[in-house]
C-alpha cells in the first residue's frame, strides 16, 4: 500500500478544490502536484493567469492569488506505475473533513475521472458544486493545450 506523500495546498480563503487523483512517480519524487515536466497543470495555470510559474513559491502564490486548493482523491493505494488505471484498493482523503476545516470552497473541480468517481462513491451526498476539468496529463491528447487552456478559462472563470 502506497500512501499520498503530502498534504493539499490550501488557504483559508480558497475558494475552489481542484482534486486530482494520485501523485504520478515524478511528483512523489519531486515532493509537489502536477510535476511531471509534460504535465499542463501548471502551463494552463499560468496562462488563464499570466502569473509565472517558474518553481514552486510562483506556483504556490498562484494558488494562492487565484484562490485555488490543491489535493488528491486518494490518500493511499496499491499502485505499479502513474497510470490512473492501475491503482488499485484506494482509501479516499477525508474530503468531507477539509470541507468542514475550509467552509470558503464552494466548488470541487476534478482533473481525472478517476477522482470524479472516487469522490462520487464516497462523497455524492456532499452540497457542492462539482465540475469537472480536461485531465492536464499529455496522455490526454484528445485536446490540445490551448483547447484545455479554453476550457480550463471557461470552466473556472466565473469562480476565480
Amino acid at each position: 500500500m502506497v500512501k499520498h506523500p503530502f498534504g493539499p495546498i490550501i488557504f483559508k480563503d480558497s475558494k475552489i478544490l481542484i482534486l486530482g487523483s494520485f501523485p504520478s512517480l515524478k511528483s512523489f519524487e519531486n515532493s509537489f502536484y502536477y510535476a511531471h515536466p509534460k504535465n499542463q497543470f501548471w502551463k494552463i495555470l499560468a496562462e488563464i493567469s499570466a502569473y509565472p510559474v517558474n518553481n514552486r513559491d510562483q506556483k504556490i502564490w498562484l494558488l494562492k492569488e487565484l484562490k485555488i486548493a490543491l489535493w488528491d482523491i486518494v490518500a493511499s493505494c496499491n499502485r505499479e506505475n502513474s497510470s490512473d488505471s492501475n491503482l488499485k484498493d484506494i482509501v479516499p482523503n477525508d474530503i468531507e473533513r477539509l470541507l468542514q476545516d475550509y467552509p470558503s470552497i464552494k466548488t470541487i473541480a476534478f482533473t481525472s475521472k478517476l477522482a470524479q468517481k472516487v469522490y462520487n462513491k464516497h462523497f455524492k451526498e456532499l452540497n457542492i458544486e462539482t465540475i469537472y476539468l480536461p485531465s492536464p496529463s499529455p496522455a490526454y491528447a484528445a485536446m490540445s493545450l490551448e483547447e484545455k487552456v479554453v476550457k480550463y478559462r471557461e470552466l473556472l472563470g466565473d469562480i476565480l
